[in-house]
């Protein structure tokens, strides 16, 4: 039986689907309506009724020093950290995806063979070693401890080297001809002509690297230093009685990665699509 051009199968996958993003969407505008409630209203009254108010976001910022909790300074050293580790990944991974699909050296293929190692190894399985680095670095409880260990990608240079590949090899013979540098020829033919997955390595950098916890949360002690997202967790934790002020901090956690899907959600589903095959 089809209903205009769709079969009823079709519409009830597609009411299936809707129905299952609007059951993933509901935690997202229940933290939000929480977020604009005062405290005693939010586990007492609808998702949209109630008094609406910004005193939540008020009381995050105006209390934080009473409560030693800098949001605002934890916001920015998120963002300082969140913009130096992706500025940090996009040069490093383009050189060294550069090196590894377009020129021929020993252990080139062993070093491609050791990425590949490095994505499929469970992530805390580097986490002890990194932090006797770190101590023996000096760079504990600092700023150092969450770019150091970021600020190159396995991730992001495969992803890169396998579009450099497909690149064709009169480009390259132009650039030699003209004699282009190698920094000229990967910022003026490579990262140009690359610029849809070098952005799906900049998004998903930058989502990761904002949301990381765990690794802040070992090696920042200070609450001066922390990032917005272990601050919010700290937070909760002593106060959870401030249930609006803490649905007042996840959105502001939550609220660039928010725009940045929107913004370059073409990017996210290439990515997504990339990742998958």
């Amino acid at each position: 039986m089809r209903i205009g051009s769709r079969s009823v199968g079709g519409w009830a996958a597609t009411i299936g689907i809707y129905a299952l993003a609007l059951t993933w969407l509901y935690p997202f505008a229940w933290m939000v309506a929480a977020s604009l409630k005062p405290t005693a209203q939010i586990y007492n009254t609808a998702l949209f009724s109630g008094d609406w108010t910004l005193d939540n976001f008020r009381f995050l910022f105006g209390a934080a020093d009473k409560l030693d909790r800098p949001f605002l300074q934890a916001t920015a050293i998120s963002a300082l950290v969140t913009l130096t580790v992706t500025a940090s990944v996009l040069l490093t991974s383009a050189f060294i995806a550069f090196a590894l699909a377009r020129l021929r050296f020993p252990g080139a293929k062993l070093f491609g063979d050791f990425l590949l190692l490095q994505m499929v190894v469970p992530t805390a399985m580097f986490i002890l070693p990194l932090f006797v680095l770190m101590k023996q670095l000096g760079l504990l409880n600092s700023l150092g401890a969450l770019i150091v260990p970021s600020a190159m990608s396995g991730w992001g240079i495969y992803m890169m080297s396998q579009s450099f590949k497909a690149m064709p090899e009169e480009y390259f013979d132009a650039a030699r001809l003209d004699r282009a540098s190698l920094w000229q020829t990967v910022t003026r033919i490579v990262v140009p002509l690359n610029k849809s997955i070098i952005a799906i390595v900049a998004l998903f950098t930058f989502t990761g690297t904002w949301d990381n916890f765990l690794w802040p949360l070992i090696v920042i002690s200070d609450t001066d230093r922390m990032p917005l997202s272990v601050l919010l967790a700290t937070f909760s934790k002593q106060y959870g009685g401030y249930a609006g002020p803490v649905m007042a901090g996840a959105v502001l956690q939550t609220l660039p990665l928010v725009l940045l899907f929107i913004l370059f959600r073409r990017h996210f589903l290439q990515g997504m699509s990339l990742t998958l095959k």
